[in-house]
């Protein structure tokens, strides 16, 4: 659903300007030095990409999904790790609260995430429980007007940049399924929570990773997202949802750029008197590419005004990301092999690229996962 077409085009266009002259001439530099320059993430904050999904009562500019699909497509035509740092704000760090949170807690957090004065991060996965996201062991026990949080999140997204973490932790220890679980607000500077070393990851330098420890951190019960326990692991389902339906849009945007780039160098690499673009088996990789980029970006398309509509998308979701995040790998592959040796370099953008997007098929649930969730979906709609 774009509300209004015009004025849509020009944050859009803007948008595409901003990654063809300031994001991609600075990618290898985030390459090398594994951060974001701090003049990069002053332009982004200016530009409002730390709050483009958070409603424009709270200081963002509540796209729709249609919207941010779009967006996300055009950011990630640059290395995806721009985008990781200001996605987390308008996706996983904000919507909990956006969803489920109480006005009070939306009044004090969404503007400041917003602006990008904070950094939003959401930490769900644990040692011990990642797609079984029902087995968490992270505890928060009631004490008073505070809940003392006890546990270890790991490879949680922009936390050693965060200052505020959405946490899912199980206030009721004698549940040992989903129902016990609840969602909070933490910010860094509790007393008791520590951030780990950030990961050493096979691609994605700039987007960090690192682990969240809560020693017995207490947490004013005003901080509990909706006032209410027990519903923290539907908060996060819902967000993962919308989640998910982003990833296939960040995958759809990192294989047009993997595909431009595959393109443009068949068109000037030469062999036998010839471009190697005029090779039918050339031609057959480019054509494979671009039929399933053209399918993943339909999809991700028809689901987002789907959920604009106010229809459930939880099915649709999964199909798109595990569409989009397989495809992307795919395109990915090729790109490397149109490059021949070239493509196994560091001085190509399609072997950072190569590393970078096979991430897609493992966060905010895995290929599998995805399978599951569909399988289970078409099982619950017929019976």
């Amino acid at each position: 659903m774009i509300r209004d077409p015009e004025s849509f085009n020009i944050l859009l266009d803007t948008i595409e300007r901003f990654v063809r002259e300031r994001l991609i001439p600075r990618e290898a530099e985030v390459a090398d030095t594994d951060a974001i320059p701090a003049d990069i993430l002053q332009e982004m904050r200016g530009m409002g990409l730390f709050g483009l999904t958070i409603p424009e009562q709270y200081g963002g500019l509540g796209l729709t999904m249609e919207e941010e699909v779009l967006v996300s497509m055009t950011l990630c035509l640059a290395s995806p790790v721009f985008r990781s740092i200001a996605g987390t704000n308008n996706g996983i760090g904000s919507q909990g609260i956006v969803i489920d949170g109480t006005e009070a807690q939306k009044k004090h957090y969404l503007p400041r995430l917003a602006s990008g004065e904070l950094i939003g991060s959401f930490a769900l996965t644990e040692p011990g429980a990642g797609s079984d996201a029902g087995s968490l062991t992270t505890t928060a026990r009631r004490d008073g007007d505070h809940y003392v949080l006890n546990g270890a999140k790991r490879y949680i997204t922009n936390a050693p940049e965060a200052d505020v973490f959405t946490v899912m932790a199980r206030t009721d220890l004698k549940s040992k399924g989903a129902g016990g679980v609840s969602a909070f607000i933490v910010e860094r500077d509790t007393p008791g929570l520590s951030v780990g070393k950030p990961d050493r990851k096979m691609g994605q330098r700039g987007s960090h990773t690192a682990d969240v420890v809560f020693d017995n951190v207490r947490v004013a019960a005003a901080n509990l997202i909706g006032g209410k326990e027990g519903v923290g692991f539907k908060t996060a389902m819902k967000v993962l949802d919308k989640a998910r339906l982003n990833i296939a849009a960040v995958s759809v945007g990192a294989a047009q750029r993997l595909l431009d780039e595959a393109l443009n160098y068949a068109l000037e690499r030469r062999q036998f008197g010839q471009p190697i673009a005029e090779f039918q088996l050339v031609q057959a990789m480019l054509a494979d590419s671009q039929a399933e980029l053209y399918a993943a970006r339909s999809m991700t398309l028809e689901a987002a005004r789907k959920r604009d509509s106010g229809a459930g998308i939880t099915l649709e979701a999964a199909c798109c990301k595990l569409f989009a995040s397989e495809m992307v790998g795919r395109v990915a592959d090729r790109a490397v092999q149109i490059h021949g040796g070239a493509g196994y370099m560091q001085e190509y953008a399609v072997e950072r690229l190569y590393r970078d997007v096979r991430l897609f098929r493992l966060f905010e649930g895995t290929s599998q996962i995805q399978q599951l969730v569909i399988a289970r979906n078409l099982i619950r709609s017929r019976r």
